[in-house]
């Protein structure tokens, strides 16, 4: 890697909130254990880790995803285990994005393929705009769905295959890092809104051009979106989003390649 990254690491659940329970097993547990597993090993590769929790303790999606914020981490990566409403129907692992585009869906990607040499069945990148912690995150965010909870063979390889499937995590999050820096972008702009509906995404568009920014709209995946500015240096984009937030606006950094 150019420079030495940061990766915060969330273990679903926790605390009261246990997630999936299969026959008196917990996804709150599988989760932190294997986060603590995935962390060990990417510390021991130079990249600096951080955990939303270590311990058996409660934070609600939203207070993990200001951690994250706050924690200056360049990547979010959630570890979950998945269920189904009657057991034994589904196997396999997946990993959730907010939008398959970009650096979530390189870093999803890598993952996902780990998992899959690892042993999984592949289930593939799924796109999940609705969840807390990829939409409300401004760093690249992924959600590990690390197999079936409420499968017995899921269960099984998950036990007798736990030190593979951390190493995969982990292996797949290092690739999906070095594969963002080999097609590093040209250009910073700063993302205030992204719209399905046209109308509110041009009412914010105004809003910020009363107000001086230099914004405009782009149309991407289906979704209207407010962008500001198109930076070659990262410092000018990053000053550029604290005067946004100034004026009380959400953001989030996106790199975008020129187009020729």
């Amino acid at each position: 890697m150019a420079e030495r990254k940061k990766v915060i690491l969330d273990a679903g659940h926790g605390g009261p909130e246990p997630g999936a329970v299969y026959l008196g097993r917990k996804e709150k547990d599988d989760a932190l254990n294997l986060a603590l597993a995935v962390g060990n090993r990417l510390a021991e590769e130079g990249v600096d880790v951080v955990y939303t929790r270590v311990d058996d303790t409660y934070q609600t999606p939203y207070e993990k995803a200001q951690m994250a914020n706050r924690s200056g981490a360049d990547y979010f990566v959630s570890i979950h285990r998945n269920a189904m409403p009657v057991p034994n129907t589904a196997s396999g692992a997946e990993v959730l994005v907010y939008e398959d585009s970009g650096a979530p869906a390189l870093l999803a990607r890598s993952i996902n393929g780990a998992l899959n040499r690892a042993g999984f069945a592949d289930l593939g990148v799924k796109e999940r705009p609705g969840l807390v912690v990829l939409n409300q995150t401004r760093m690249p965010a992924v959600l590990v769905e690390a197999g079936f909870i409420n499968s017995e063979d899921d269960n099984r390889f998950f036990d007798s295959h736990f030190e593979e499937i951390a190493a995969a995590v982990a292996d797949g999050i290092l690739a999906g890092i070095q594969a963002e820096e080999a097609s590093e972008p040209e250009y910073y702009q700063v993302q205030t809104g992204s719209y399905r509906n046209q109308n509110l995404a041009s009412q914010q568009l105004a809003q910020l051009r009363s107000q001086g920014f230099p914004s405009f709209l782009v149309y991407q995946d289906g979704f209207y979106k407010v962008r500001t500015g198109a930076f070659l240096n990262l410092d000018n984009a990053a000053r550029m989003e604290r005067e946004l937030r100034r004026y009380g606006y959400s953001t989030w950094l996106i790199r975008e390649k020129a187009v020729e």
